[in-house]
């Protein structure tokens, strides 16, 4: 069986995403995407789900995760259903159709299905190629 520590998981998906950089680590195990999410500061991803051409301009991803610091935020745009927020100590799950808000400097480990993260993924590389943040 696989296994790692979480430091040790291949930075941006072991080449897969350069342009994610050293704040974001995964590696694939079956049919799901193991990563340690670590962001700096507020990231808000709504212009990065745009420019990288989501359906709609929300993640297609479901993620499920467990925040060891700070807070994300999910809102749900044109859905009328309310935003929801994990913070830290909390496991979470957000489905698809969202857009995440990192609201402060934010370190969250994330067990996804592979195949929606390769294309929540694809897409942030395109919109980080194009210059979005």
């Amino acid at each position: 069986m696989p296994h790692s520590r979480l430091e040790d998981l291949p930075a941006g998906g072991g080449g897969r995403w350069p342009l994610s950089g050293k704040g974001f680590r995964s590696i694939q195990w079956g049919d799901m995407e193991v990563g340690l999410t670590r962001t700096a500061g507020p990231r808000d991803c709504t212009e990065l789900y745009r420019v990288g051409g989501m359906p709609g301009g929300v993640c297609v991803c479901p993620h499920y995760g467990y925040i060891f610091s700070g807070t994300i935020r999910a809102s749900y745009p044109g859905t009328g259903q309310p935003d929801e927020v994990a913070t830290t100590g909390e496991a979470y799950f957000f489905p698809a159709g969202h857009v995440l808000i990192y609201e402060e400097a934010t370190e969250a480990l994330e067990i996804n299905p592979a195949f929606a993260l390769q294309r929540c993924m694809d897409t942030i590389e395109r919109a980080a190629a194009r210059g979005a943040d």
